[in-house]
Parts: structure tokens; C-alpha cells; sequence
């Protein structure tokens, strides 16, 4: 039931006047207040909480495997308001931050599974495959980066072939030209850091498989879909009621041993129960079970849409085209502060979608579950950081002539811009919660009572800032195990890292690491190097 008083970075409701998401300006008129029918259902087989991607994509699966069964989503706002919706835009596995191989392959799985469903279904959501650029400012965290990629490339080439290092000379011994994905057509046929548009890191990875993509359109197409194929009235339903939250769960154990205990969910708007419920809710999560508070812990980020700094000479001309999705990681003086993203938006307007900055944010943003407003200091960072670490010439647009030969100017304007830092006139500027856990993985899988959940409750979320490349096929699994419960199967397999697992067992581990407030204030939480944590 709901608390009068939180515990120690517990999270409350999400709030119901969030910040404005340039992903929010063009919401779907189909889901924009929708619910399927007028009063919230008393009773359903399978209630999800959460309609970002992990609940879309859990109901997805869950009516692709047991079409028969009557679902029910609630949202607490709007279809897709919460962490996926107020992101940075871009999908991308860490194919050599990520704390084992075969949790990189798994994120790799991932992200060639979203590729192939866009293609597939031609989904409206602006997927743009790209490469990543991850450009490094601290010599030491560099040096680092390179020993690990190294490391990759004699235990793991084939996912060092997806990576490339690149130094100030150029091309590393470790840029494996002989990758069959070397470089993407129409991309630059040489890897310098000035082409690279990062003239003064220290060294860069190009990593082949990125993309940038419009994440609420994706959400949205997912939704509308379920809601076309699945209607009220027949057996084998999908009901989606939007703005309603889930204040409290309660369980109630049937008498009968030979029957599931029964889970009810109390909103404003009345209860409705159900054998089974997924909890997809991320940063929210320990709002409905006070258990995880230390667990997953409600951490704020913050992005910027900006206008690029210049116009092309003519109309004729194309506008900037940055070619790459980025990762700006270390300083000079630190080598762990820094932690911002950058992707681009398509013309005509081709905004630069840049986020990060959580370095000025009061408490680095740890603890925080309100997304209704921005950090003044992070807006002013956000505003005024790009240009001095990435170079916005239009000089090195893709199949500009001049991209090479004109490199030594380039990494001389941007000296100059490093300089004096020029303000870029922001369109959008807003906040959203991500949820942050104690070892740095989700949490998918049966909740055990001792957590506050016991038969019939699950969970997927806990994504540390790195949903995208891992949501999709965790609430895959999620769905798998929910499944396989309902019908008694004990021997289902499970395509997921066990480091995923919610186990009582893994808990305790966790519980004897340093909790997340501790970790995150060392601006460490891009990886550990001893296997902790991995960001994207």
C-alpha cells in the first residue's frame, strides 16, 4: 500500500507534470490518454506495470507466446512518458566496456534483433545504423581502454573485430582492418581522430554496430500494434490504461494450495488483480517494493536537443552531419568525470541531441526520482561543452571533399573553439529517470518474498543507464520465466547473462559491494575494470 514517509533513496510516483521530452513533441494521437475501456478492469491473466520499452516489448512477447491470455498494462503517465521516452536517442551494445563477453554478445543480440524488427516492419522510428565514436579525454583512462581491447582481441576476436583504436597517429595496431564491417559505406575512408571530429582526445574506439533512433516512435509503434490485434471483448485481450499509477500491491494467498496466490494492484482509479504481474518500471521500482531501495536506486540524467552552430553557405547545401553517434568519456585532470552522449538528429532541422553532465548536478543526480524539472548547472554545461569536444565544421560532412585535406584546419578551429566554447541555442532540455543498481545489471526474474514479492510476481528493470541495448531481450526472458511459471515448467530455457538473475543469493553478494551513491560519487560508473559496471 503507499507509504507516508520513503526510506533512504527509495523512489516515489512518477510526477505528473515531467519535464518536456523533444521525444514527447510528437506523441501518437492513439495513445496519447488512452484507455482501452472506460473503467480500469477488475481482474486480467498477466498485469504489466510500465509501458516503456521493457513492458511494450514484454507485452509483445507475452501475446506472440500465449495470445490467450487476457494482459492489462498500467502507466502511471502518459504510453511511454518514463525513461525511454526522455532518453538520449541512440542504441548501442557495450561490445568491450561490458563487465564479461558473454554479457557483450547478449547486448550485441540485442541490438541486431531491434535492427532486424525495424527493417522488418518498416517501424516508423528514424533507426539510423551508424558507428559509434567513443572519444576519450584522459590519457589514463585511454591507456586503460587499449590494455582492455587488446586483452579482447587475444581471447575474444571475434568481438574485437567490432571495434577499431584509434590514437593520435591514427589508426591503432588494434584497428583490425581486416574486419569484414571495417568501415560502413559512405563513411570516411580513413580513422584519424580529426576525421573522427575529436581532434584533441587522447584516443578514440570506433565501434561498428550503433545507431540513433526516435525511442518513442519505436515504443509507440510496439503499442499501437498490440492494440490493433488484441481487442476488448475477446478472450485473449490487450488493455492499455494510461495515467494511472500503481500506488501499492498486495498479495493474497489462495486457501486452496492447489491455486496461484492472487497479486491486487491499488491505483485512484480502483484495484485489479491478477495471477501474474510484471513490474517494468526501472527507477520507480522501489516505490512499489521498498526492498530494492538500495538495490535499484532512482538516478536523474538530463539531455539537450541544440541547434548546430551553423548554417550551410547556401540552402543547397546539406546541413552538419556529425556521421557518428558519440561517447565522450575522462578529463584531463579526471579521468572518470565525464560521461555525455551525442547523437543527431536527421534534416532538415538536424538537431544535436547531447546528454551527460551529471558530474554538476546536486549529488550527481543519485536519489533523485523527479523528473519535472533540469539542472541549471547541467543545462549551461550541455549548452556550452559540445563544441569544445567535438568539432562541428561543416567541412568534415561525409563525402566532403575537403574531410581529409582539410583536417589540420579543422583540429585548429576547434583549439580555437576549445577556447573560447561557444553556446549552442538549446530546443528542448529535459530530465529522466534512470535506475541505477548496486552491481550494475538488471534485475529479471521472479521477485522472492523475502524482497517483497513471492509466486506470481516479476520483475524487469535496473538498466544503470544502458536500457536500449539490453531492455528488449530481457523482457524476452522475463516473459520466458513468466511463462514457464503459469504452467508449471521448471525446465524452460533462458537466452540471459546469469548476472541478470534476481536470486536471493546474488542480492547478498550485491548487498557487500559499495552502494550506488559510493560508486557513482568516484564518476567511476562507465566500467570498474574489475568487472562492476558499464555504461551506454
Amino acid at each position: 500500500m503507499t507509504q507516508t514517509q520513503l526510506l533512504e533513496d527509495q523512489s516515489g510516483l512518477p510526477v505528473d507534470n515531467p519535464s518536456k521530452s523533444y521525444w514527447h513533441k510528437e506523441p501518437s494521437s492513439k495513445l496519447l490518454g488512452h484507455q482501452t475501456t472506460k473503467d480500469l478492469p477488475r481482474s486480467a491473466d498477466v498485469v504489466i506495470v510500465g509501458s516503456g520499452i521493457t513492458g511494450s516489448f514484454a507485452a509483445h512477447f507475452l501475446k506472440e507466446k500465449r495470445p490467450d491470455l487476457d494482459v492489462v498494462m498500467v502507466e502511471a503517465r502518459e504510453a511511454c512518458w518514463g525513461a525511454t521516452g526522455r532518453n538520449g536517442g541512440h542504441c548501442q551494445p557495450a561490445i568491450y566496456a561490458a563487465s564479461a563477453p558473454h554479457i557483450a554478445s547478449f547486448e550485441l543480440r540485442n541490438f541486431l534483433f531491434l535492427k532486424s524488427l525495424v527493417e522488418e516492419y518498416s517501424i516508423p522510428c528514424d533507426w539510423r545504423s551508424t558507428s559509434g565514436v567513443h572519444a576519450y579525454y584522459s590519457a589514463e583512462l585511454f591507456g586503460i581502454i587499449e590494455s582492455i581491447i587488446s586483452d579482447l582481441n587475444d581471447k575474444y576476436p571475434d568481438l574485437a573485430a567490432n571495434v577499431a583504436v584509434v590514437t593520435k597517429g591514427g589508426k591503432g595496431k588494434d584497428a583490425l582492418e581486416g574486419s569484414p564491417a571495417y568501415l560502413l559505406e559512405g563513411e570516411r575512408k580513413e580513422l584519424t581522430l580529426e576525421a573522427l571530429r575529436v581532434p584533441n582526445a587522447e584516443g578514440a574506439v570506433v565501434q561498428w554496430n550503433a545507431a540513433s533512433l526516435w525511442p518513442y516512435k519505436l515504443v509507440a509503434f510496439v503499442l499501437e500494434r498490440l492494440l490493433a490485434a488484441n481487442k476488448e471483448g475477446s478472450k485473449g485481450s490487450f488493455n492499455l490504461q494510461t495515467n494511472t499509477p500503481v500506488t501499492g500491491l498486495s498479495r493474497v494467498d489462495n486457501p486452496d494450495g492447489n491455486k496461484p496466490s492472487t497479486w491486487t494492484l491499488h491505483t485512484p482509479r480502483g484495484t485489479i488483480s491478477a495471477s501474474q504481474v510484471l513490474l517494468a518500471t526501472n527507477g520507480y521500482t522501489s516505490h512499489l517494493l521498498p526492498q530494492f531501495s538500495d538495490l535499484i536506486v532512482p538516478t536523474r540524467g538530463q539531455v539537450s536537443s541544440l541547434k548546430p552552430p551553423q548554417e550551410p553557405p547556401t540552402p543547397s547545401d546539406p546541413p552538419l552531419d556529425i556521421a557518428h553517434t558519440y561517447y565522450i568519456a575522462g578529463e584531463p585532470s579526471s579521468a572518470f568525470s565525464r560521461d555525455d552522449y551525442l547523437v543527431q538528429r536527421p534534416p532538415p532541422h538536424a538537431e544535436l541531441v547531447y546528454g551527460g553532465g551529471r558530474q554538476h548536478a546536486k549529488g550527481r543526480g543519485v536519489g533523485v526520482w523527479d523528473d519535472s524539472t533540469v539542472d541549471a548547472p547541467v543545462a549551461w554545461y550541455l549548452r556550452g561543452e559540445l563544441s569544445s569536444v567535438v568539432d562541428l565544421n561543416l567541412n568534415l560532412n561525409p563525402h566532403s571533399n575537403s574531410s581529409v585535406t582539410n583536417a589540420d584546419t579543422a583540429s585548429s578551429n576547434n583549439n580555437k573553439s576549445k577556447k573560447e566554447k561557444q553556446d549552442l541555442e538549446p530546443t528542448h532540455e529535459w530530465t529522466g529517470i534512470m535506475g541505477y543498481t548496486r552491481d550494475g545489471h538488471p534485475f529479471v526474474g521472479p521477485v522472492p518474498a523475502s524482497l517483497g514479492g513471492g509466486p506470481g510476481l516479476f520483475l524487469c528493470a535496473g538498466y544503470t543507464g544502458h536500457g536500449m541495448p539490453n531492455a528488449v531481450l530481457s523482457a524476452k526472458a522475463a516473459i520466458d520465466i513468466l511463462v514457464a511459471a503459469g504452467e508449471d515448467n521448471d525446465d524452460v530455457e533462458v537466452d540471459l547473462p546469469p548476472e541478470y538473475e534476481l536470486t536471493e543469493d546474488r542480492v547478498v553478494v550485491a548487498r557487500l559491494l559499495e552502494g550506488v551513491r559510493e560508486v557513482d560519487a568516484k564518476g567511476s560508473l562507465f566500467i570498474d575494470f574489475g568487472s562492476r559496471r558499464s555504461v551506454f
